[in-house]
């Protein structure tokens, strides 16, 4: 099993800047992919931003240039830093993780989610 853990969403205006932290514990798995997505009251779930095991990235359209993915490998620790957020990146974030135990197939993982709120 493999827990994870937001955290660093908050209420801002819009304009400021958020750092939403993502933390994998996986003590059997190997973590291969890690990634944002979000929900907005009456919306489906979507895609932020993903950072692969190689280190590739994908982010969704609407938050290039204003959200950036970094990963400290040593911690397992995802971080989406958020910079000019808008009333419209209001949503629970939720970090996604991709993980394997050995050469067995790969599972996802969920967290609880953590409120963004931008105010305008």
């Amino acid at each position: 099993q493999v827990q994870v853990v937001e955290s660093g969403g908050g209420l801002v205006e819009a304009g400021g800047s958020l750092r939403l932290s993502c933390a994998a514990s996986a003590s059997t798995f190997s973590i291969n992919t890690m990634g944002w997505y979000r929900q907005a009251p009456g919306k489906s779930r979507e895609l932020v931003a993903n950072l692969f095991g190689g280190g590739d990235t994908n982010y969704a359209d609407s938050v290039k240039g204003r959200f950036t993915l970094s990963r400290d490998n040593a911690k397992n620790t995802l971080y989406l830093q958020m910079n000019s957020l808008k009333p419209e990146d209001t949503a629970v974030y939720y970090c996604k993780v991709i993980a394997a135990r050995g050469p067995g197939p790969s599972y996802q993982f969920w967290g609880q989610g953590t409120q963004v709120t931008v105010s305008s």
